[in-house]
């Protein structure tokens, strides 16, 4: 750049007007190449540079055609559709999986699905694990008679599987042990001459979820709480899962079992959406706030609504739809959101200070004279009435609308003039201040209320990252299971609840029909 922020602070328009034509053609001259560079900087992305795609926004959709398949699996490691709903592996998925952890994985061509190919031979489990257990599932009481059965009725297998699980250690014996149970199930003869047959339960099917619920797996509760912990909390990818589990549990689990498995715990916790809603709408405070989010090359936001004690999550579009799913449109309570108008029907809405703070600290450093001005008139007063605020929680008793009505009569006085502005960001944060002057400034009759909306967006930035990682999911299920994990996993954390036992025994629960047992409360 040929000149500097110095340069510029001292060149306005009379300064211009004031030159001879040799030396505002000099002026000119480096004005235009600087103004070349910086545009050229700006229109810099990861298909022109070497900027890499975490730089993008998270609504700029793909650079690849919506056909390239390839490019689709490369967006999206956490979202591998080569599932089984069966729990296979099969070998071309494998051979797959072994490139990609050499760094030399070959794209599909396009139009052709990513994973196992319909009509391709799947492959059977080829790890044998030794029997650490064997339970028989009996029939508690014969069928016709209603006779109970002792453990000395006859009981004849029928059928059998295999599930492998862990348990958890304890402070006297830290660790995890590995159990490859046998579950059988047949017939138990009542002295009646009658034969009743158990057979696994199962979970009453739901269109909106391709994954069953039914003891019938080969991943037992725990593990498949585990397998969440390390997509969700550590944000591995299937394959990354499924390397860890091979290498340090020398247990083999196909990408398609892993990812079944997450989808499976997300069908299992979707009963406990409607405890958080109604939670969410009995609380007085709730903080809210919404970030970018990609389903393929679909551009949705991820909507967080936190409490006390909650924390729930939706993906969804950015409308005011999606927020009254959750609220409804009659909620009464105090909400702390940012500028969006979508929050604006909420009577007892508190704007964040912290945004306005930002985009003042931003006009400060302007430039333009003008909004240079503007900048520093709107940082005084939010940081003057800020530090008034603090003290009046320490000492209640002072009526801060009174003692600074005349501080806020001159700034709405400035806003006021500043509302067409030339400068656009001005022109904005003038306007923004004016649109929700209450909700900025009624803060000042109720001093106990926050003035930021840090709870709600240090919830987001983890799930951010997972963002920048996975680059979204694939598919509205997909959504949906992240969805309700995140608000699961995160709500169990507000209230100090070790997150994924409780979500084996909600899986548990759920594999053999019964409800979901409720997120307990703070401890």
């Amino acid at each position: 750049m040929l000149l500097k922020d110095h340069d510029l602070l001292q060149i306005d328009e009379p300064y211009l007007n004031a030159l001879g034509r040799p030396q505002l053609l000099s002026v000119s001259v480096k004005l235009l190449k600087d103004l070349k560079e910086s545009r050229e900087r700006l229109n810099q992305n990861p298909s022109n540079s070497s900027r890499p795609p975490s730089s993008q926004p998270p609504w700029v959709g793909p650079d690849v055609d919506e056909d390239d398949e390839a490019g689709k699996e490369a967006r999206d490691p956490q979202e591998n559709d080569a599932s089984n709903p069966d729990g296979k592996g099969d070998q071309e998925n494998q051979d797959q999986e072994a490139k990609e952890a050499d760094g030399s994985r070959n794209p599909s061509p396009p139009g052709r699905k990513a994973g196992k190919q319909e009509g391709s031979p799947g492959h059977g489990r080829t790890q044998k694990l030794p029997i650490t257990g064997e339970v028989s599932h009996r029939a508690e009481q014969c069928a016709a008679c209603g006779r109970g059965f002792d453990e000395d009725a006859t009981f004849v297998p029928r059928t059998g599987f295999f599930v492998l699980d862990i348990k958890l250690g304890n402070e006297e014996s830290p660790g995890l042990d590995v159990s490859n149970e046998k579950q059988l199930y047949g017939d138990t003869i009542c002295p009646c001459g009658h034969v009743t047959r158990t057979m696994p339960e199962r979970c009453p099917p739901d269109s909106q979820w391709n994954v069953e619920l039914t003891p019938w797996r080969l991943v037992g509760p725990m593990l498949v709480s585990l397998i969440c912990c390390l997509s969700m909390r550590m944000r591995l990818s299937r394959p990354r899962i499924r390397e860890l589990l091979s290498e340090w549990l020398s247990l083999r689990l196909s990408t398609g079992t892993i990812h079944q498995c997450i989808h499976e715990a997300g069908r299992a916790v979707s009963p406990l959406e409607e405890q958080l809603i109604e939670e969410v709408r009995k609380s007085k405070l709730l903080h809210i706030d919404e970030t970018g989010w990609k389903e393929k090359a679909k551009a949705l936001w991820l909507w967080v609504v936190v409490t006390s004690q909650v924390a729930l999550y939706v993906i969804g579009s950015r409308k005011s739809e999606t927020i009254e799913k959750i609220l409804g449109t009659d909620f009464s309570g105090w909400i702390m959101t940012d500028g969006y108008q979508v929050y604006r029907q909420y009577t007892n809405r508190l704007r964040c200070w912290t945004h306005l703070l930002r985009k003042a600290r931003g006009l400060k450093e302007s430039l333009d004279e003008k909004p240079r001005a503007f900048g520093v008139k709107t940082y005084d007063v939010l940081t003057t009435l800020m530090e008034a605020i603090y003290q009046a929680r320490d000492a209640p008793g002072e009526d801060l609308c009174e003692t600074y009505a005349p501080l806020l009569h001159d700034f709405c006085q400035v806003c006021t003039d500043h509302w067409d502005a030339s400068h656009e960001k001005t022109r904005q944060l003038a306007r923004e201040f004016l649109h929700d002057w209450d909700a900025i400034f009624r803060v000042l009759e109720h001093p106990e209320l926050p003035l930021t909306n840090n709870e709600a967006e240090l919830m987001l930035r983890f799930w951010v990252i997972s963002r920048k990682i996975c680059y979204g999911t694939r598919t509205p299920q997909g959504s949906r299971t992240f969805a309700l994990l995140a608000s699961v996993i995160d709500t169990c954390r507000k209230r100090e609840i070790n997150a994924w036992v409780y979500l084996a025994s909600v899986i548990s629960e759920r594999r053999h029909g019964r409800i979901a047992p409720p997120i307990p409360s703070a401890i």
